[in-house]
């Protein structure tokens, strides 16, 4: 009988534990990111099938990292339209430089995602924050590109939705380090 109420127990347990890696980590993120939030946070890792079948915070890490590279890759596409209807060569150039730094954030991304899927300690984390931090980097360039022109981007919600993902991503990767993630400068563009 003790057997029983023991397996019982693990297995009421066992889904209340994967959900409590993911309250947890978004709390985490939330407390970092008020902006941004934690039922967005809850939604974006909701969107994922993946994220039930993590056990911990790497698991989300790489969960996370996989979102952002989807969203990344999405944006390269939606830009790669927009530049073969484009008309004007400037602008062309502008979506250029969009185009190559998510492609640029796919490739990081699916990086971090490999880097947090080896389950080692350490330098695996910390490279993947490395990669999430460049990642973050897109989104930033992306609206540079046409602001330095006096151009309004036409990807301005896929780079604040982007940016929002990929946030959570290096937020919850950025937990395995021993050393926090690097800060934004303040005034610098994101």
């Amino acid at each position: 009988m003790k057997l029983l109420s023991s397996v019982l127990f693990l297995l009421i347990l066992s889904p209340t534990c994967k959900s409590s890696t993911l309250e947890d980590a978004c709390r985490s993120f939330a407390a970092g990111h008020p902006s941004i939030g934690y039922d967005y946070c809850i939604k974006t890792f909701q969107a994922d099938k993946a994220s039930a079948a993590a056990s911990d915070a790497r698991g989300l890490a790489a969960v996370a990292a996989r979102i952002a590279e989807a969203k990344a890759n999405a944006t390269a596409a939606r830009v790669a339209a927009l530049s073969a209807m484009e008309t004007d060569a400037r602008r062309r150039d502008r979506l250029a430089v969009c185009e190559e730094v998510y492609l640029d954030a796919v490739d990081q991304l699916g990086q971090a995602a490999e880097d947090l899927d080896h389950h080692g300690e350490g330098a695996d984390a910390d490279d993947a924050v490395t990669q999430l931090s460049a990642a973050l980097d897109a989104p930033g360039t992306c609206e540079d590109a046409f602001g330095e022109a006096d151009d309004t981007s036409p990807l301005a919600v896929e780079d604040a939705e982007f940016k929002k993902m990929a946030s959570i991503a290096l937020a919850v990767a950025a937990s395995l380090t021993t050393t926090p993630p690097p800060t934004p400068v303040a005034g610098a563009k994101n």
